[in-house]
């Protein structure tokens, strides 16, 4: 995806675990939000995120690429390249330099594989990030094109997860996505 052309917006969009939004500006997507109970709380989520509002807008063939990328994922029919979500490209410009360290080692993780805090911490070059680390995953304003559910707690626990659902949520997609705790195939295999 090539940074964008139409301006700032933002839609909600239909997938299999309800609504998403997504919003986007010049530059890249902007941020993307996983449902919440209600539509109209997805919506409103995903505009706290933002440094500015934006209007509701068509989006543009770059930003419907994106929707149709996350629709797969969720749905468990992304495969290859279509799983893979790390062409879109991300407006990180408001957030820290740690966070955009943090977002870009994340979306490295290919679907149905995970990390734990501990080790994305040690990839980083300190362990002792594992904390600071899950915070920044707290507040990833581009789940799921950044992936935080594919990093999990010591041990293999789901550890936090913010979007509506938590943890059910969470293994929910990673199930979706091909990942087994341990490698044992799922009750529904």
């Amino acid at each position: 995806m090539t940074p964008l052309d139409h301006g700032s917006g933002h839609t909600l969009f239909d997938t299999t675990l309800g609504p998403c939004g997504i919003a986007w500006g010049p530059v890249g997507i902007t941020a993307v939000q996983l449902p919440e109970l209600m539509p109209e709380g997805t919506r409103a989520r995903l505009l706290r995120s933002l440094p500015r509002p934006v209007p509701e807008a068509v989006p543009p063939p770059a930003v419907q690429a994106a929707i149709s990328g996350v629709q797969a994922l969720l749905a468990g029919r992304a495969t290859g390249t279509t799983a893979d979500l790390r062409h879109l490209v991300l407006d990180m410009s408001r957030l820290s330099a740690f966070h955009q360290r943090v977002y870009e080692r994340t979306r490295a993780i290919p679907p149905g594989q995970v990390l734990t805090y501990g080790e994305l911490a040690a990839e980083l070059g300190d362990k002792g990030l594992a904390r600071a680390i899950g915070q920044a995953l707290g507040a990833n304003p581009f789940a799921p094109v950044v992936p935080c559910h594919r990093v999990l707690a010591a041990g293999g626990k789901a550890g936090g997860f913010s979007a509506m659902g938590g943890a059910v949520t969470k293994w929910r997609m990673l199930e979706t996505e091909g990942y087994r705790p341990g490698g044992d195939a799922s009750l529904f295999d």
